[in-house]
């Protein structure tokens, strides 16, 4: 059995033309996977031939891991406390080993290792050929529909075959076998045993590269994409940055007679696309982004990465677009949460604002409406200001002495203590496994608490949008934190 072993290599390896090394290793897998049918168990066999005599020898091994991690695989696997009695010395991450009876190579058969042969040379010249595509770096690709496949397209592009999902075709696109298609390349899945590039034609990226290709100033690094956003098929933003003084950005990318953005559009199935100017400070860019409606002022809320945009009611329906289409994109192009408003309801709005504040002074400092109104006039709008700017600014109020004013400033830090203290009693509240959960912070622990969410089931019975509004996390995030508070409850039903 050992010549025969050897005989076989060296066929084999002459044959395709392969290292007798890739062929030991094969043989290797092939008695290793006929050793592990003696066991009924999930058991971890290791085979080694040895490469002059072609002897080989079979083990059955366990990893040693420590105590406080259990046995995941009690199969593979034996505790250090355990493994110290069976072999002394032995350490963490090394193997107790078994010695198993050698398989006669005939139960396997030669048909079976020539076949573990060929699937690991298929499995290396697939790796091959993806590596050559990734090494040039294509974003785009041009292919043709080789067949469909449950509704996703499979495209052939030189030697690779790339999966084009169904959910990643533009709406009312009509993909037939035959057809030449270009996209954009989504991601490269090593583990897929069938198409590993997957393709998109919806990708933000992909109106991007289109643009790339057929504006030489964007390669020439005299203009730049910075942001894109599509709603794909219909409308999609983008937002450009010339870098050069005597460029217009705008018009380079729509081309003579509009001979670009015609050439991009036709790609996207007709999609309408709007080309902004890309702005530094982000209100100027909010207002470009909302074009073509006309926004009368805008407000910016640091903290929520918010703004409030005061439209006429004229522009109102040209601000929102057909169906919230044309904020939804301003908000994704820019990355900021965007409102849309009235004149009369951000009056309302203010007003409802400055009610509210005049009544946190009232209560909290202990003054009257007219004290509270001039401080607010002042332009303050907590009590961390009245209490920590410096006296200086305080002093220039002119309907206030200088008794008043340190007055105001010791009532607002006592108000801050007596906050900070019930804080801290509400956090104190909070039960443990609420605080331990993964992404939870204590800025948001105290807000939690300030709303009464003290509990794991607290936070799990929230609606997103709840959960939103109390920390100021997004929607994304909120609902990822909700899921992962009612983790448990399908922990206690399994």
């Amino acid at each position: 059995m050992s010549r025969e072993i050897l005989l076989l290599v060296d066929a084999l390896a002459r044959e395709k033309n392969v290292g007798r090394e890739v062929v030991f290793g094969a043989l290797e897998n092939a008695l290793a996977s006929a050793m592990k049918k003696r066991f009924k168990e999930d058991a971890d066999i290791r085979v080694t031939i040895d490469r002059m005599t072609g002897e080989h020898e079979g083990f059955r091994r366990w990893l040693v891991v420590p105590d406080d991690a259990g046995l995941q695989e009690p199969d593979q696997q034996e505790l250090y406390s355990d493994a110290q009695d069976i072999v002394p010395g032995i350490e963490v991450g090394e193997y107790i080993e078994e010695e198993l009876e050698p398989e006669e190579f005939g139960r396997i058969g030669a048909q079976a290792a020539k076949q573990a042969i060929l699937q690991k040379i298929r499995d290396a010249e697939r790796e091959q050929v993806l590596n050559d595509f990734l090494e040039r770096g294509e974003n785009i690709v041009s292919g043709t529909v080789k067949r469909m496949d449950k509704g996703d397209a499979i495209i052939e592009t030189g030697k690779i075959e790339a999966r084009l999902p169904r959910s990643e075709t533009i709406p009312k696109e009509n993909i037939r076998v035959g057809d030449r298609i270009r996209a954009w390349v989504l991601k490269v899945d090593h583990t897929a045993r069938g198409q590993q590039v997957i393709l998109s034609r919806t990708a933000p990226d992909f109106i991007r590269q289109l643009f790339d290709n057929e504006v030489p100033e964007i390669e020439q690094g005299l203009l730049e994409i910075k942001a894109a956003a599509r709603d794909p098929g219909v409308r999609a933003k983008i937002a450009v940055v010339a870098y050069d003084k005597r460029i217009d950005p705008i018009g380079t990318c729509v081309g003579m007679r509009g001979s670009r953005v015609t050439a991009v559009r036709n790609e996207l199935g007709g999609e309408q696309v709007d080309i902004v100017l890309w702005a530094e400070d982000p209100a100027e860019f909010v207002i470009g982004a909302l074009a073509p409606a006309h926004v009368e002022s805008i407000v910016v809320d640091e903290d929520k990465h918010a703004m409030d945009v005061v439209v006429d009611a004229e522009n109102l329906p040209k601000a929102i677009g057909a169906r919230g289409q044309n904020v939804r994109l301003a908000s994704e192009l820019t990355g900021w949460q965007i409102n849309i408003m009235t004149p009369e309801e951000n009056q309302n709005r203010q007003e409802e604002e400055r009610a509210e504040l005049r009544q946190a002074f009232i209560s909290k400092l202990d003054v009257d409406e007219e004290v509270a109104d001039i401080l607010i006039d002042e332009g303050f709008t907590g009590l961390e200001e009245i209490a920590y700017v410096p006296l200086q600014e305080l002093l220039e109020i002119e309907a206030f002495d200088e008794d008043t004013i340190n007055e105001l400033r010791t009532r607002a830090r006592n108000a801050l203590l007596t906050e900070a203290i019930a804080q801290e009693e509400r956090v104190q509240t909070v039960a443990q496994e609420l605080i331990e959960i993964e992404g939870m912070t204590p800025e948001l622990v105290a807000k939690l608490a300030e709303n009464e969410v003290l509990t794991l089931d607290d936070l799990a019975e929230l609606a997103t949008d709840e959960l939103s509004e109390i920390s100021g996390l997004s929607e994304d995030e909120a609902s990822q934190m909700i899921m992962r508070a009612r983790a448990h409850w399908f922990d206690d039903e399994a």
